[in-house]
């Protein structure tokens, strides 16, 4: 039998495993989390968030913690706390509240999840999936760049030795 997870503290970050990203909310108390989701998504169809990536816009929903995650795992994760000064859990909570029902720009690579919920516990909106991706992207390119010249380099030393 698996123990129990603890439950969050008002103002945590939640990271939920999702199949090849990770979703991000905020514990609001009560086994709540404040998220992002696409503005057609229904309650509670946490792993269908995948579809956010295909809309400019989301919706800020309240929503069981349970729900929202699914059969995915989840922790906290406040990860920046060692960088950041949190706000008060209060001020944290009572910010994700009066968003809820809002309509907002969604920008998978400047405004996603993990932006929104970053902005609400720290005041600084940041995605280190977004970073950690584009520097994968970034380092898979130079060492393509890389490849092609070094096979440039022996095709036409091979051309010059014929």
């Amino acid at each position: 039998m698996r123990a129990p997870i603890p439950e969050p503290n008002p103002g945590d970050l939640i990271e939920i495993f999702r199949p090849f990203y990770r979703h991000w909310a905020i514990y609001v108390g009560d086994g709540y989390v404040v998220h992002l989701a696409p503005p057609s998504e229904i309650p509670g169809a946490g792993a269908s968030s995948i579809m956010s990536a295909l809309t400019d816009r989301a919706v800020v929903k309240k929503e069981l913690l349970f729900d929202v995650a699914g059969s995915d795992k989840y922790h906290v994760n406040n990860k920046h706390d060692d960088k950041y000064t949190p706000l008060p859990p209060s001020k944290i909570v009572q910010r994700a509240e009066e968003l809820v029902g809002q309509e907002v720009l969604y920008k998978l690579t400047s405004e996603n999840c993990e932006h929104f919920v970053n902005e609400l516990r720290y005041g600084v909106s940041r995605s280190d999936q977004v970073r950690d991706t584009v520097m994968a992207v970034g380092i898979a390119g130079v060492g393509f760049a890389a490849a092609c010249v070094v096979g440039a380099l022996l095709s036409r030393n091979k051309r010059q030795k014929q």
